[in-house]
């Protein structure tokens, strides 16, 4: 039996960690006295150790660090007389980077700086390094979103001949193409987004036919047109792979030039675009359809809330399109539910910036019914273009989302039996309903929101694959990323898949169909990669914006609800979106039971009872934007 493997070592702040293995599903632990100075994300070799016959869980040793994920990191410099060091704000590199004199530069204390290792640590020596770059203090505007730009090493700026190349693009379409094209201008059809979106990449049109049938047409921007195939600007969206959008800046996948001008489907400019046109019958099948290059000419410009106030009024401008765009949308999520598609209630934070970035505000990013309006006809587009080239076997970047582990869902289930619920099926026979019937039963309780965040973490991560195997989430067999091709490369590279078959009356070359299968499988794979670096950068800005925000707080008193309950403490949410941790300390002077199982919390003599889903006050004692924590602690009278 094989002893040694390889993995990828992943840290945890504590100094313990865990390494994953392709050979099988669960992580092997890793204790703080094993890691042999292994540094987060560094690829290792490992032997086992043991199996915990509590949890059976394997524990590992690492043998040696095979490769270094990174040697540059943000971090605040501490100066002394003779020497520095640097303490990474990732909290997960268990080292303090030691900086000799000569190699402090113009660093001052307390400053944020990125240091390159150049001695990384072995047994009780500390990682060695110099500053290569020093970012400002740590309470300077703008400072903290820059160090997560350079914490994960993000393509801020594009090179200048990039720049160049998409400056050299004519703002106005080509006129000698529009005669290829299925022309759309004198069609009523509308832009539905954020009051905020600068790149509109969809627009959207619905007709009532005579035999009862709706003609939905969701034209897409023709992207494709611009980013040829292997030019400068095509080569740096592959390296981006999606735009990362950090609160008060986006990272984009494409320059300006492209994103916010020719390619954006402004008011009132002809622009090229793909054009899917779906016949969907009353039940909300589409029951034919067709994609075609096309012009098309934005009527007017609208936001989500626009339209809801339309609707809202019953009268207003093109308020008969917009009541067809209702219909239609309402058809289709019924069809969706009856499918099983599950809809989580995981509301969106709202961060609310002032001119320096600072965060004033915190709150629910408010949905309306035209948010889901839109995402009903982007999702019936998606399936309805990942089928047809399914079934032309063409080489092709599907948006997979696999049925969840039968371990994770006996896990949710021993949660979920305490309230009452259970996700019914058996190992071999798991279906989206048994989760959207759960999710159906606890709409509108106190429990709502904890357990959609429980059945999002039961649910594998969706990822881009070269091979269709389903959306479980959507309950979808077909399913693909192919309406924002502005701000993700998979739904590029559909966009001149669709182009090339179009072009070629749907014949490829074998010598075509082996290059793009070959690209389909590397896109797929590095899309997955940027979109995973992406989520995490967006994350850590909400984070660190949130104890912003909090650090003013102290002493104040909120409601919340457990969001969820560990081992060191319990987690509360607030009805603004922020969430903090009571540590066992803090919950008063008892002392505490922990029941993993039921993941409750009960004192040993009042037998109070701590449980998820639970109302709870509470009072803030700690917020710190650097370390993006917030602490609480019980309010009185709880």
């Amino acid at each position: 039996m094989k002893k040694d493997f390889t993995g990828i070592f992943r840290g945890n702040e504590k100094g313990f960690g865990f390494v994953k293995i392709e050979e099988q599903e669960d992580e092997i632990y890793i204790s703080r006295g094993n890691t042999k100075d292994a540094i987060d994300g560094d690829e290792v070799l490992i032997k086992m150790i043991e199996v915990s016959r509590e949890d059976k869980h394997q524990e590992g040793k690492v043998l040696k660090v095979l490769k270094h994920n990174k040697d540059t990191f943000v971090g605040v410099f501490q100066k002394s007389r003779n020497f520095g060091f640097v303490v990474p704000d990732d909290r997960k590199v268990n080292t303090d980077i030691f900086i000799s004199k000569k190699n402090c530069g113009k660093a001052k204390n307390n400053q944020k700086v990125v240091a390159k290792i150049t001695k990384f640590p072995q047994g009780n020596k500390s990682a060695e390094g110099k500053i290569i770059e020093i970012l400002g203090y740590q309470d300077q505007a703008g400072v903290d979103m820059l160090s997560l730009v350079k914490e994960y090493d993000l393509p801020y700026e594009f090179p200048e001949p990039v720049i160049e190349e998409a400056m050299a693009i004519k703002q106005e379409i080509a006129k000698k193409d529009i005669p290829y094209r299925l022309d759309l201008r004198e069609k009523e059809i509308f832009t539905i987004d954020g009051e905020d979106a600068k790149d509109l990449d969809d627009a959207v049109a619905v007709e009532k036919l005579k035999n009862g049938n709706y003609l939905l047409n969701v034209s897409i921007a023709d992207v494709s047109y611009y980013v040829k195939e292997n030019s400068l600007l095509d080569r740096e969206a592959i390296v981006r792979g999606t735009s990362i959008y950090m609160l008060d800046r986006v990272i984009p996948m494409l320059p300006k030039e492209l994103s916010n001008g020719i390619c954006s489907l402004n008011q009132g400019e002809d622009r090229f675009a793909i054009t899917v046109l779906m016949e969907i019958d009353q039940n909300g099948k589409v029951v034919s359809s067709d994609i075609q290059k096309s012009i098309i000419n934005v009527t007017r410009r609208m936001s989500y809330k626009e339209v809801q106030a339309i609707l809202n009024e019953n009268e207003g401008s093109y308020f008969s399109h917009f009541k067809r765009m209702e219909e239609l949308a309402n058809i289709l999520k019924e069809r969706r539910k009856i499918a099983g598609s599950l809809e989580l209630d995981i509301p969106e934070s709202k961060i609310i910036l002032d001119k320096h970035g600072i965060a004033v505000d915190v709150k629910k990013y408010e949905m309306y019914f035209t948010n889901e309006l839109i995402e009903q006809f982007m999702l019936t587009a998606n399936e309805t273009v990942a089928e047809k080239f399914y079934w032309l076997e063409a080489p092709f970047i599907y948006r997979v989302h696999e049925v969840p582990d039968m371990e994770k869902i006996e896990e949710l289930n021993k949660f979920l039996w305490n309230l009452g619920y259970k996700i019914k099926g058996s190992k071999d026979n798991i279906h989206p309903k048994a989760f959207a019937e759960v999710l159906e039963e606890i709409q509108g309780k106190p429990e709502e929101r904890v357990v959609s965040n429980l059945v999002l973490r039961t649910l594998k991560i969706a990822r881009y694959e070269n091979e269709n195997k389903g959306h479980f989430g959507i309950a979808s067999k077909y399913y693909c990323h192919f309406t924002s091709p502005i701000r993700r490369y998979p739904d590029l590279f559909i966009h001149r898949i669709i182009s090339r078959y179009l072009e070629n009356n749907y014949q490829l070359s074998d010598e075509q169909l082996e290059k793009y299968q070959e690209q389909s499988l590397r896109y797929a794979e590095s899309s997955s990669d940027r979109e995973k670096i992406a989520q995490k950068v967006e994350r850590d800005a909400e984070d660190i914006k949130k104890a912003e925000f909090m650090q003013d707080k102290i002493g104040e008193e909120y409601d919340g609800i457990i969001s969820s309950i560990t081992s060191f403490g319990v987690f509360v949410e607030l009805e603004n979106t922020v969430e903090g941790l009571i540590r066992f300390d803090d919950l008063g002077d008892e002392y505490f039971i922990y029941d993993e199982n039921k993941k409750t919390l009960q004192s040993e003599k009042s037998k109070k009872m701590y449980k998820i889903g639970d109302s709870i006050r509470i009072r803030v004692i700690f917020a710190d934007k650097l370390t993006r924590r917030i602490d609480f602690q019980l309010a009185v009278g709880n």
